[in-house]
């Protein structure tokens, strides 16, 4: 072949691979438009920590993996695992100023890299799915930190009818416990599911449910909540968070829906008793005013205050047994009795904040049961608690408001839609050392 030939057909395949990168180019941008495209349709989603990078590689020789039993300490499972002392000591060690040693629980992992000579190389402790922590050899020094973790997001719509209460709705659903009282805690001063929920009534909701490593790990927050009563009454909630707000539900025209006090202090109480003048007392067989509501709940069923406030009873007071007062702004009083017992540390003068847990559910004084007998008062004269209505914490308004509606309105598109898809999108993100997402 002569050189002229050999030249031309060098040309003709240079111009060639390159159409080819160029297509190839062309063809993968296209791509992330479409991706794009995709995901600028999705509503904006507050980053909850940033994005982090891959732990370096470290050379080890073998591997001890132990979980924790029930009345272990981390150094007798490490010794069970016939890790030497010179290692149990230093893992201890290190841990101890990073990790909580208090607060092992059974089943916590952990995985001991070792050299040839039996010497740690690095050590990773488990104790939840986001609370992972490790030590790792530096020369001849050790380096502890709590790591960083990867998850996977994703949101799902979550949707059903009332047949006989929304935890046994929820639970059709396969949803947790957890997921059911935070529902209900969106709309707590809106609606009292224990008196107030009908048959067929339904609900529908936006949640995030986390992944680690492609395992479910549990859920994250309710984005969208809504619950749409049989005379046609809808409640939203729309989760916002912004640089002038906490983060925070509020409905759809900008007012938040937690207010200065909760309805119920125990979300998920049977209602046995309402607020009358004229009530025959179950026990002592008279007929007399009963100036509040009995939730009946199992004993040991946590308590929340009503509202931020001061405790200024805590203790045995006649016929409602174990009791305890709380004062609040605006001359109000809220009183809860027949207490099974109080939380260590609650006092005469204590502060507590709305939703604290100040009792648990009990059956002491004059009570037929275990049940909550909730009183609210404000300048000595009771209230029926299920039918005073408080101010909204907050509204917004301005350029804020209309901030709000323009990042739920692609939520609420899907919540209205009849086809929308089960996964509404992912996303990942890191938790950092200082990070705390709820995992419900």
């Amino acid at each position: 072949m002569t050189s002229s030939k050999k030249i031309i057909l060098l040309c003709v395949s240079f111009f060639f691979c390159l159409g080819l990168t160029v297509f190839s180019n062309f063809h993968s941008h296209q791509n992330e438009i479409v991706q794009s495209t995709a995901i600028a349709s999705l509503p904006p989603v507050e980053p909850v920590v940033q994005e982090t990078e891959e732990k370096d590689d470290f050379l080890f020789h073998s591997l001890v993996e132990g979980r924790l039993q029930s009345g272990d300490t981390l150094n007798n499972s490490l010794k069970k695992h016939n890790v030497s002392p010179i290692v149990r000591r230093q893992i201890v060690e290190n841990l101890s100023g990073t990790l909580d040693f208090r607060r092992l629980r059974p089943n916590d992992t952990y995985r001991v890299y070792l050299d040839e000579q039996g010497q740690m190389v690095r050590c990773e402790y488990e104790s939840g799915p986001i609370d992972c922590y490790s030590v790792t050899r530096n020369a001849d020094s050790f380096v502890t930190q709590k790591d960083l973790v990867d998850i996977e997001s994703r949101a799902y719509m979550v949707e059903g009818l009332i047949s006989s209460s929304l935890f046994d709705s929820f639970q059709k659903q396969g949803v947790k416990a957890s997921v059911v009282y935070a529902f209900a805690d969106i709309f707590a001063s809106r609606f009292d599911f224990n008196t107030e929920t009908q048959k067929n009534d339904s609900f529908r909701m936006v949640i995030e449910k986390y992944f680690k490593n492609g395992e479910f790990i549990g859920f994250g927050r309710i984005l969208q909540a809504r619950y749409t009563q049989q005379n046609g009454k809808v409640l939203e909630g729309h989760y916002y968070r912004s640089d002038l707000t906490d983060g925070a539900y509020f409905d759809s025209e900008g007012k938040e829906l937690g207010t200065s006090f909760i309805k119920s202090p125990v979300p998920m109480g049977r209602l046995t008793s309402k607020f009358t003048w004229k009530r025959k007392h179950p026990i002592l067989d008279v007929v007399r005013p009963h100036l509040g509501v009995d939730l009946a709940a199992p004993i040991g069923t946590p308590i929340m205050a009503a509202a931020d406030g001061k405790v200024v009873f805590v203790g045995r007071k006649g016929g409602f047994g174990r009791q305890v007062v709380l004062s609040h702004a605006g001359g109000y009083k809220t009183h809860y009795g027949h207490l099974s017992r109080f939380p260590k540390g609650l006092k005469r003068g204590s502060v507590v904040a709305q939703k604290e847990i100040i009792g648990y559910v009990g059956s002491s004084g004059l009570s037929t049961g275990p049940h909550l007998d909730y009183r609210l008062e404000q300048h000595g004269a009771f209230l029926d608690p299920f039918a005073t209505n408080f101010k909204p914490k907050s509204v917004l308004a301005g350029e804020e408001l209309a901030l709000f509606k323009e990042k739920t309105a692609s939520f609420s598109r899907l919540i209205d839609s009849t086809s929308a898809p089960d996964t509404l999108y992912v996303r990942h993100f890191t938790v950092e050392p200082e990070d705390n997402p709820a995992i419900l």
